[in-house]
């Protein structure tokens, strides 16, 4: 005979009643008394685990919520933003209050989102979390109408967008634009193929292109005021052939024409938006990755280039996966 086991959580076939009881008290209300009882685990002593050493960045990432960011134009659009908040510790901390990180937007939530605004929550971030060194990354889908190229429709282009503040012990506070540029690349090698096997033997060829994106990292200048709007018109004019949203059969044949005017290497990308970028004396520092997704081969051609300035940015860009579009 089976000896009777001792359950927990759930009654037994021979009716025996659980151990524990299960229930929500929805009724519960917390009092200034309770909540005082609440063990808090900020006041343990001797609770590390692990070496007790500092961490150089702990918080949350990819909490969502609304946010309002201003147009270059004037209007205010509320975008679904995703936010990650960082912060140091200290080797004699346990840990720190996360939710202190994401009230602290809340508390913003009706406020129109800029890059200088992410200063004052990055100083509530040191007072409230106690902490030497704090970061902040809101990532959205940001929309700009875009123009046909000939039949004048338009229709709305979305662009990856984020805005990035980091504020050191010192109270030093650098500012971040990263923005993600799809555009189509049409090989010059492949186009001067192209046409000698056209004119030499009358073969109809066509060249190969493809849909290529470009990251480009901004470090804003201190007093600096950078629009997502200005990015996008920075890389417009270094690249010229972005991807189009709303297309005739006049717009398609102006497309194959300005991929004609403006045929590139995945090297000539990458020069072309530095040779935009250093123009702007908003731009403190840059990072700029470039990948061709290629049509040729089964692999990407990429480029990374920075502009240089000492102690900056480096061309240290590996996750070229994150610019398949």
């Amino acid at each position: 005979m089976k000896a009777k086991k001792t359950m927990y959580l759930h009654p037994t076939a021979g009716g025996e009643i659980p151990k524990i009881k299960r229930r929500y008290d929805a009724k519960f209300k917390v009092t200034p008394a309770y909540h005082a009882t609440l063990p808090d685990m900020m006041e343990a002593v001797g609770s590390i685990a692990g070496a007790a050493v500092p961490i150089q960045q702990v918080g949350v990432s990819n909490f969502r919520l609304p946010l309002k960011f201003k147009t270059k134009a004037g209007p205010v659009v509320t975008l679904e933003t995703s936010v990650t908040g960082c912060v140091s510790l200290e080797a004699s901390l346990k840990g720190i209050n996360m939710s202190r990180i994401v009230r602290s937007f809340y508390e913003h939530q009706g406020d129109v989102f800029t890059l200088d605004l992410l200063k004052k929550i990055l100083v509530k971030y040191q007072k409230k979390v106690v902490t030497l060194n704090a970061r902040v990354k809101l990532s959205f889908s940001y929309p700009m109408l875009q123009r046909a190229l000939r039949s004048g429709l338009e229709g709305h282009q979305f662009y990856n967008v984020s805005f990035e503040g980091i504020i050191d012990a010192a109270g030093v506070f650098r500012k971040f634009i990263e923005f993600d540029f799809v555009y189509s690349s049409a090989c010059p090698c492949s186009a001067e193929l192209s046409e000698h096997a056209r004119d030499v033997r009358g073969a109809y060829a066509i060249a190969h292109n493809q849909r290529s994106k470009a990251r480009v990292k901004i470090e804003v200048a201190p007093g600096a005021k950078l629009t997502v709007e200005d990015v996008q018109a920075h890389c417009l004019n270094a690249l010229k052939t972005e991807t189009q949203v709303m297309v005739k059969r006049e717009d398609e044949q102006a497309f194959a024409e300005l991929n004609g005017a403006h045929i590139k290497f995945v090297e000539d990308a990458a020069r072309l938006v530095y040779a935009e970028l250093a123009k702007d004396r908003r731009i403190a520092d840059f990072q700029v990755a470039c990948s061709h997704l290629e049509s040729l081969h089964s692999h990407d051609a990429v480029s990374v280039i920075c502009k240089g300035v000492k102690g900056g940015f480096t061309a240290d860009f590996s996750d070229f996966r994150s610019l398949v579009c």
